[in-house]
């Protein structure tokens, strides 16, 4: 049964789109936090520097997306597409620190509550709320094939959902006068923000600590190979992921007696390639009788 995990990804596409998305959220922002001081509104003010960290967000991912498409060279030998990932991380750690300031700034204003002019909120929130999915709509198709654009495509949901919680909390404050609505709004569209975070660290962690891709065990490689005419031992294996779409594997081949060490390293990469979609591979074969000693299967 094949493996194979195929992406065909047109590395320009989508860039018109994502420059659009980053002038749109910076015009935006600034709508919002005018809009925020005018009316008094804590929560339109969080939903503000949401935006902007989505055009920030967005302008990282633009340029990272640029940089990976460099080739490799002397001192980036393995090419720059892992910048997507740095990028995705920075990314992140922004909304990570946003969340946390939002939820300091909401229990700050629960103890000391203001006056909010509803009917600002409302109108700002709404307008908001219709760039904010023109934007994600803008990102989506990127965002499929790239956790770098996924980081700020999911920025501008977030926010997306953050305007909503703003409408509804400058409805309540205008039909009951509940100024307490505007941190409670403030505090969910910081629980949202940390959650999205938290949720989606732990891929882009993976990438840049060099651990196998999800989808492929490296116990089934090393199982397969083992499997395969001519190989006695598999030792000193490496699987991991060069960027999110392109996995690497290395690994020392014990070869039987008699067997054709170059005709067995063509088969076997012929095969890690059809049946687990690995085009980097590395192979060094040993013959049984000057293998390594003691060597560990996984790792050196």
């Amino acid at each position: 049964m094949s493996h194979g995990h195929h992406h065909h990804v047109d590395p320009d596409s989508g860039d018109g789109k994502i420059a659009l998305a980053v002038a749109i959220n910076l015009g935006l922002t600034v709508a919002q936090v005018i809009g925020g001081i005018v009316a008094g509104s804590l929560s339109l003010i969080a939903d503000a520097l949401h935006n902007f960290s989505d055009a920030i967000a967005l302008i990282i991912a633009f340029a990272a997306r640029k940089i990976a498409r460099r080739p490799a060279n002397a001192d980036m030998t393995f090419g720059y597409g892992r910048i997507e990932a740095v990028a995705a991380l920075i990314n992140y750690t922004t909304l990570i620190v946003i969340g946390l300031y939002l939820v300091y700034e909401a229990a700050m204003r629960f103890a000391n509550p203001e006056p909010v002019a509803g009917w600002i909120v409302v109108i700002v929130a709404g307008i908001a709320l219709l760039v904010d999915l023109g934007t994600a709509a803008l990102t989506f198709r990127a965002s499929k094939s790239s956790v770098n654009i996924r980081a700020a495509f999911l920025h501008n949901v977030a926010d997306a959902l953050g305007s909503v919680a703003v409408i509804v909390a400058g409805t309540l404050m205008i039909l009951f006068g509940w100024a307490w609505v505007d941190p409670l709004a403030t505090l969910l569209i910081a629980g949202y923000i940390l959650w999205q975070s938290a949720t989606e660290l732990p891929q882009v962690a993976r990438i840049l600590m060099l651990a196998s891709p999800d989808a492929l065990r490296t116990e089934d490689v090393i199982a397969a190979l083992r499997d395969q005419p001519g190989v006695t031992d598999v030792h000193h294996v490496h699987l991991w992921l060069m960027e999110e779409h392109g996995a690497a594997f290395d690994a020392h081949i014990v070869a039987a007696q008699g067997t054709d060490p170059s005709a067995l390293r063509h088969a076997l990469k012929s095969y890690l390639k059809s049946e687990f979609d690995l085009n980097h591979v590395t192979l060094e074969l040993e013959t049984q009788d000057a293998q390594c000693r003691d060597a560990k299967v996984i790792g050196h």
